[in-house]
């Protein structure tokens, strides 16, 4: 068996800031919702919970994504990349990703055209 087969499980590199890049990706329709960081507790709870879980670099803490909005993400699977320095969240997105409103934190192009759905009030959700 080559090394690349090998079931052992990968081992992550969190950098010299403690943290591993994160995309989330929708499970179903593959549409990319956000990237965001993970600390090694991050990635733990996620496997603990099967919801994701971040470090908010600027709150310099851990989060459950959706913890006050309603607006979880249920982690289907987890991947890594190659290198181990980047994770995949597949995930079932309840309700938007982006604290903007919007499905995706994607909605917008590099001219400025809006391409996303906002789906829900972020004045509503958010004190």
């Amino acid at each position: 068996m080559s090394r690349t087969d090998s079931a052992a499980a990968p081992e992550l590199d969190f950098g010299a800031d403690g943290l591993v890049p994160v995309v989330a990706q929708d499970s179903d329709s593959r549409e990319i919702l956000m990237l965001a960081y993970a600390s090694p507790e991050a990635v733990e709870r996620t496997r603990e919970t099967g919801l994701a879980h971040y470090y908010s670099r600027s709150r310099e803490e851990l989060w459950q994504k959706g913890a006050t909005s309603g607006h979880v993400q249920n982690v289907t699977e987890v991947r890594v990349d190659c290198d181990g320095d980047a994770l995949l969240y597949l995930v079932e997105q309840e309700g938007g990703a982006c604290h903007t409103g919007h499905r995706s934190c994607f909605y917008r192009t590099l001219d400025g055209e809006h391409v996303g759905d906002r789906v829900f009030d972020p004045d509503d959700v958010y004190e």
